[in-house]
């Protein structure tokens, strides 16, 4: 099981790069850096709050986990 302080670590470090990935999705379809920062901002809070649920559930289910 994961430290918290490595949850947290690894779900800054996936939405930093979600970010940028994000901001040039965005950008490709509005070609407006300002709105593609909206939406990458949003986007970055919304995932970085669904990771953390996503992995503190996991954290709690047994299956799947080796017993070595």
């Amino acid at each position: 099981m994961d430290s918290k302080i490595r949850l947290l670590t690894k779900a800054i470090t996936w939405q930093v790069s979600g970010f940028f990935t994000m901001m040039l999705i965005g950008f490709f379809f509005t070609g407006s850096v300002a709105a593609s920062g909206g939406i990458a901002i949003a986007g970055t809070i919304i995932g970085f709050i669904a990771y953390c649920i996503h992995e503190l559930a996991w954290s709690k289910i047994a299956w799947g986990l080796s017993t070595r």
